[in-house]
């Protein structure tokens, strides 16, 4: 396993793209990248469509050898049938794939790898690795250990707290698992810890059942931006005074906004950058001008974002 910093990563892609842009015009024959993700079902998601259609854009304005097709699906199935359009219609030189499920595409994904094409999964990767020549995602045991170390110092290792979390994946699983692992070697007790499904409503919801159950709660950790925001204004429609810190992850804007004003209650952020997917078809389009091969698996660090670095975390354009 590759580990690369999202600065390292940065700089990677630059310098791929500078490759790029020396030999490109040299390519005679047009290549072919699908990018198939899921549709903007929510925040996090709304990013990766954002970022996929500016790396479109950038990559077919720099290198008129390369054609970048993006398809968005709203379900696993959708994306299932997507990948057969887009193999039936034309041979794909390499397809970018950030699957709905595992389970689901890893056979389609298969199919398609059989036809010669080159194979790059962002976020969640296959059940078999092996299908995937390149693959792109973020640190999610990080994510969660890096917030938990946080707020543990903050609260002096005691306290009442609260846990959401989101759909039950392997993401999910991480990003507990590492919040848990730095908890147990605490005094800070979690109170309780249930699905909100990333969702701003569900978190809304399940964060009132949690005022109404817990007299009395020191923080909270939200898992994720979105679900942060529901948090958030379920506390402050409570009234409740006591809860000292509500924090979420990935880095939505408007969290990472909060952060670079000092925000009391949600001081610091980790990211998951929905960016990343421009990063992967970045590196696949290596594979055809530049002579820059691209193989192996790529974790992006996820430190603490706090107000002194936050600006390198900002997009204001982006939906998220």
């Amino acid at each position: 396993m590759t580990i690369i910093t999202r600065r390292a990563l940065g700089a990677l892609t630059a310098a791929s793209l500078v490759a790029l842009t020396a030999t490109g015009a040299l390519a005679q024959d047009k290549k072919i990248i699908a990018v198939s993700i899921p549709a903007a079902t929510h925040g996090w998601t709304g990013g990766v469509v954002y970022h996929a259609e500016q790396a479109e854009k950038e990559i077919e304005a720099a290198f008129p050898n390369i054609d970048v097709i993006v398809k968005t699906s709203p379900s696993a199935e959708a994306q299932v049938s997507a990948l057969e359009d887009l193999s039936a219609a034309q041979k794909l030189d390499a397809l970018v794939i950030l699957p709905f499920t595992s389970e689901e595409l890893t056979g389609p994904v298969q199919t398609v790898k059989e036809g010669g094409t080159f194979i790059a999964v962002v976020d969640r990767g296959l059940t078999d690795p092996a299908i995937q020549d390149l693959y792109v995602a973020g640190d999610n045991i990080a994510v969660g250990a890096n917030t938990a170390k946080w707020l543990a110092e903050k609260l002096g290792n005691e306290g009442k707290i609260v846990v959401l979390r989101g759909i039950p994946t392997v993401i999910d699983d991480e990003r507990i698992q590492g919040f848990t692992d730095v908890i147990k070697g605490t005094n800070i007790e979690i109170l309780d810890i249930q699905y909100a499904n990333w969702n701003q409503d569900e978190a809304f919801t399940l964060m009132q059942d949690y005022l109404a159950k817990y007299p009395q709660i020191d923080a909270v950790w939200a898992n994720d931006d979105d679900m942060l925001l529901g948090v958030l204004e379920a506390v402050k429609q409570s009234g409740r005074t006591e809860i000292k810190y509500a924090l979420g992850g990935n880095g939505m804007k408007d969290v990472i906004e909060m952060v670079m004003a000092g925000d009391p209650v949600t001081p610091i952020s980790t990211p998951y950058p929905p960016s990343m997917i421009k990063s992967a078809i970045y590196m696949t389009a290596a594979q055809f001008s530049g002579q820059a091969p691209m193989r192996g698996s790529f974790k992006l660090d996820a430190p603490l974002i706090t107000p002194e670095n936050a600006e390198q975390f900002y997009f204001p354009d982006s939906p998220f």
